[in-house]
């Protein structure tokens, strides 16, 4: 559906769900690793009054594009709220603001990066802030893979694209892997791991913890 009106924090969704994308590649002096970070940031979503109903494994990603960067650590919830999509994006950015993220170039390494990708079934091309969905949701295997393990029924609003058949699309080139409990993020360990490479969607969801 698309929203006519959007000022209105009354808007309505549909009947899909509110997903927000997480990621961080650095650490903070404040909560550690990018792992313990982004758990602090669900924790301060909860505070803030955004319930956090389902969520994913975290998973480890290269930089897209690729970079020297360190490895990401990626993961997606679905929420709850009474905020409408602008109020909704104000709180992600003000986490953002509070945890030490420094907004510069694109795709620059960061602490914390929240991103609000879909509201509902919301469409919605701008000109003003949030877009939705997220343009980029079809294009990163880092929120197509843990989407599916908490949404596998999901469809892109306006597209109706399945979350699978988006995934099924990726380049091959995109690697990521689910990161084990209690296991350490790439920046942590002495031996890396060996990533998954290949079609992202050959990697089967697992169910959500």
């Amino acid at each position: 559906m698309t929203d006519k009106s959007p000022s209105d924090h009354r808007v309505r969704r549909g009947d899909g769900p509110i997903l927000i994308g997480l990621g961080a590649n650095l650490p903070s002096e404040r909560f550690g690793g990018p792992r313990q970070t982004l758990e602090a940031a669900l924790a301060e979503l909860e505070r803030r009054g955004v319930r956090v109903v389902r969520r994913s494994r975290w998973y480890e990603s290269a930089p897209v594009p690729r970079s020297d960067q360190p490895w990401y650590v990626n993961g997606v919830a679905a929420v709850e709220t009474g905020l409408g999509p602008e109020a909704l994006l104000a709180v992600l950015h003000a986490i953002e603001h509070d945890f030490g993220r420094v907004r510069g170039a694109r795709n620059a390494a960061r602490a914390v990066d929240l991103d609000l990708l879909a509201y509902g079934d919301l469409v919605r091309a701008g000109p003003a802030a949030p877009l939705l969905p997220h343009p980029r949701v079809p294009e990163r295997a880092f929120v197509l893979l843990p989407l599916a393990e908490i949404a596998p029924g999901w469809r892109l609003p306006g597209s109706g694209e399945t979350v699978a058949a988006l995934a099924a699309r990726l380049p091959p080139d995109q690697e990521i892997r689910p990161l084990g409990v209690g296991e350490p993020e790439a920046g942590d360990r002495t031996a890396p791991v060996e990533p998954r490479k290949g079609r992202p969607s050959a990697q089967k969801p697992a169910g959500r913890h």
